[in-house]
């Protein structure tokens, strides 16, 4: 199982965990009750109950870099195209945007 803090503006926003049964995205109750909440994506809107998914969201499958960043990526850190989670985990702490994706260890959730 990995685990991902998710970050809005700084602001743990929620957690992505991905598991033996896919992917899973929670936001945080203390994110849903903040002073001006916002959804990290229109996919994924601002609600209680986790959102589960067989495959890795395309919002946050998006935030992957492609290209020759990629290939870099994948060489520094052996990781594979197909390893969305894993790329995620590396290379988006610092995107461009709102967004930022933290790995957790798994009792930090």
């Amino acid at each position: 199982m990995r685990k991902a803090e998710i970050k809005f503006n700084e602001q743990t926003a929620g957690v992505l965990i991905e598991d033996e049964n896919g992917f899973h995205f929670s936001y945080n109750e203390s994110y849903l009750k903040s002073a001006n909440p916002i959804a990290i994506s229109l996919t994924l809107p601002l609600q209680e109950v986790a959102f589960d998914s067989q495959v890795l969201f395309p919002f946050f499958d998006g935030l992957i870099p492609e290209g020759w960043l990629l290939d870099i990526a994948e060489a520094n850190w052996k990781l594979t195209p197909r390893d969305r989670m894993g790329l995620l985990m590396v290379c988006c702490k610092d995107c461009i945007g709102a967004v930022s994706v933290h790995p957790l260890e798994n009792e930090e959730v």
